[in-house]
């Protein structure tokens, strides 16, 4: 806690810092614990709400004032948090202590100030500022300083894995590592965001946040044949830098736009990302009305960083968004329907094909003149339309600007995402700033990434948050110029080794004396080790495909009904996003390393450490071939003459850098005993080797060799981004 509230007197931009008792950091955590139970969006005992300030500073039905500005012996709350009286002490279970007490007095005597939630507030300016200055401030102030810049061998790797999710190859390391030029990374950055390997990555993430899976879900799970299309057209709109701005207006409205082509029109299968129950007896409305509130919390949460679902049954119990307002968003969802759009076989100016014919994609249409008509549920509950509220029209919570709309004309999903990725609009340059940030340093600035809530608190780099903000705004919503600002910026480039000095002071790195080390992604693991052997067959787009995978997981689907047909040729070595996703029966080598199961939509996925883990990637199918490849690949590569070199390379391959002497006397010692061991063990041996043996190399070498492949695959330096 000691560093806690040192890091929090170094964010100055809070403008409550003046006071003596801040509202952010020591009221609103009280009101939090201690008042909203009785007093929130669940429950609000007496009209009185603490999640709303106009609740607070307002007479209760009683008549008295809950707080009174400047006056605590005024205010009713501190009347309620002092009484003797059981019955009129407040909060009735456990009384506030002294210290409590004292805080909530000095507040309100000081004038109650309660601010503007600071991610409600538009971005602070940042001219002049860069991200290392940023940096180097906050640093200061806690008498830091920033680590040195790693070797070059590590910040080649790190970019691959940040940006394409792939290692750098051989020639590619030793490219970098031997180039005299000064400008040598910059250029590096540059090659490296223009290969379309980028698309694949940063699509991912993004269909993490779109829930995307090749199946309905439920217990049918029927297949969706076409979903590649969207996941397709996901990946050329990131390789071409389509802006963020117009990238959202597609995927939310494309179908509403002037004269839509049918690439906007695919874009919005974003909304046909959610479940879909197709089993017999299911209330076609009912199921209808999940999709509705799915998409509205998806959208609310992708873009705006807020849990605006929660306010389905009841106001919001944090945040200052009411029931009401929760529906009026649901509004712009509430008439669309969903329809088949053809869509092309290629983008005209790609080269990449979709590796396929044209076809059909699910997407959404607005439903016409019979529009449907909206009402509050009465405690969420679809069959209780509250008629008599009133119909719901669509609209956006009052805490944030308002929007511009037709005035002859009910608001649409084309005026929601214009107005999402309005600048005047606080959360949307910032959620996506953020969520940019967090795939370069492994966390956001704000760590919860879908919360920018009120139980939110500042971001410890606030001005640093705002500055990504202000320069996603200023390149036209790009995302490769934002990216390459932070990739080209000290504070990136760092060493991500442990200080013990700066560990005791920031020990979670919030203040970025360092980068920061964390294993890679499922899909990201699969990608080394076939990259790595050899195997990777890579092309853009294309149907999902099956690698192999156990056999009862498929037989976990309704009825037997779904077929695991393992791939074959090429189709076996794709990369690891292109595995056919059934929700029902995911492939298990992407479960077991934290993949999300695209029910909801996923900002952030989890990073566990399990011993499942270590034992898929030492004895599942997929890994084990890549590890006998990539022994062959070794053993029959000429230029390599003689062990000293094949465990240099093998480091290479793996690490992108040479093994250390002590590391070549391990691997040595373990050749000889394995090569030892499968010459007495000639079936074992051969076993061992499988399809991928060499003829012309001793069983007994070419088994030791796959024995110490699959060590090198698995050292935590190769699954890890350093």
């Amino acid at each position: 806690m000691r560093i806690i509230a040192a890091l929090l007197i170094l964010t100055t931009s809070c403008a409550t810092l003046a006071a003596a008792v801040d509202f952010i950091t020591e009221v609103q955590p009280l009101i939090t614990a201690h008042c909203i139970k009785c007093h929130g969006g669940v429950r609000a005992k007496s009209g009185l709400s603490f999640v709303r300030k106009d609740s607070v500073f307002t007479p209760a039905k009683s008549g008295l004032h809950p707080i009174v500005a400047g006056k605590p012996d005024a205010s009713e709350l501190l009347a309620r948090i002092t009484s003797h009286d059981e019955d009129e002490r407040m909060p009735p279970e456990e009384p506030l202590t002294a210290q409590q007490i004292k805080t909530l007095r000095t507040w309100i005597a000081e004038g109650a100030r309660w601010p503007v939630h600071w991610a409600f507030l538009p971005p602070g300016k940042t001219d002049g500022e860069t991200i290392d200055s940023l940096v180097k401030y906050t640093l200061g102030k806690a008498a830091l300083t920033a680590s040195p810049q790693a070797p070059r061998h590590t910040l080649i790797r790190r970019l691959y894995l940040d940006l394409l999710g792939l290692p750098p190859s051989s020639a590619e390391v030793e490219r970098f590592i031997t180039d005299p030029d000064p400008d040598a990374y910059q250029h590096l950055v540059d090659r490296t965001l223009d290969f379309p390997g980028f698309g694949e990555r940063w699509a991912r993430h993004w269909l993490d946040a779109a829930r995307y899976a090749d199946s309905d879900g439920y217990e049918k799970d029927k297949a969706r044949p076409n979903a590649w299309r969207w996941r397709k057209w996901v990946i050329d709109a990131i390789n071409d830098d389509m802006p963020f701005d117009q990238f959202t207006i597609e995927q939310l409205a494309g179908d509403l736009l002037a004269n839509a082509s049918p690439s906007q029109k695919l874009a919005t299968a974003f909304h046909r990302q959610t479940l879909f129950n197709r089993e017999g007896g299911v209330d076609a409305e009912e199921d209808r009305t999940k999709r509705t509130i799915d998409r509205t919390a998806t959208t609310a949460s992708t873009w705006l960083g807020l849990s605006i679902e929660c306010a389905q049954c009841h106001d919001h119990p944090y945040d200052p968004v009411s029931q009401r307002e929760f529906y009026r968003f649901y509004a712009f969802f509430n008439n669309a329907g969903e329809t088949e759009a053809k869509v092309p076989k290629n983008k005209p100016h790609l080269t990449t094909a979709d590796k396929g014919k044209p076809g059909n994609m699910m997407t959404v249409r607005v439903m016409g003149a019979k529009d449907r008509k909206t009402f509050i549920f009465h405690r969420g509950d679809f069959l209780q339309p509250e008629k008599d509220s009133g119909e719901i029209t669509p609209g956006t919570p009052e805490v944030l600007p308002k929007m511009t709309r037709a005035v002859n004309r009910k608001a649409n999903r084309l005026d929601l995402a214009r107005w999402i990725v309005d600048p005047a609009n606080p959360l949307a340059a910032r959620v996506a700033g953020n969520d940019i940030w967090s795939r370069l340093f492994g966390k956001g600035l704000v760590e919860n990434k879908a919360d920018f809530g009120t139980r939110s608190a500042p971001p410890l780099q606030l001005k640093l948050l705002d500055h990504l903000a202000g320069e996603l705004l200023k390149a036209g919503w790009s995302r490769k110029q934002l990216i390459r600002s932070i990739l080209l910026s000290q504070t990136y480039r760092q060493s991500s080794n442990h200080r013990p000095k700066a560990t005791i002071i920031d020990p979670g790195n919030a203040l970025l004396y360092r980068q920061d080390r964390f294993r890679v992604e499922g899909e990201i693991m699969r990608d080394i080790f076939l990259s790595a052997s050899g195997l990777l067959q890579h092309h853009i787009g294309s149907p999902s495909v099956f690698p192999p995978i156990p056999p009862d997981v498929a037989a976990q689907s309704y009825a037997g009904s779904f077929k695991w047909k393992t791939s074959t040729g090429d189709d076996r070595y794709r990369r690891g996003m292109y595995t056919f996703f059934k929700r029902t029966a995911a492939d298990p080598n992407l479960i077991a390393f934290d993949c999300p199961d695209a029910n909801v939509t996923v900002a952030r996925r989890n990073r566990s450490n399990t011993p499942i883990m270590a034992l898929a990637t030492l004895g599942n199918e997929v890994f084990h071939e890549a590890a006998q490849a990539m022994a062959k690949k070794i053993l029959s590569n000429s230029t390599l003459p003689n062990e000293t070199a094949r465990i240099d390379y093998c480091f290479l391959l793996c690490t992108a850098r040479k093994a250390d002497p002590q590391e070549r006397t391990a691997i040595a010692v373990l050749l000889e005993k394995s090569r030892a061991y499968y010459a007495a063990n000639p079936p074992e041996a051969g076993k061992l080797a499988g399809n991928h043996r060499l003829k012309q190399i001793p069983a007994a070498d070419n088994a030791a060799w796959i024995a110490t492949t699959r060590i090198i695959l698995n050292l935590d330096e190769t699954i890890t981004r350093e």
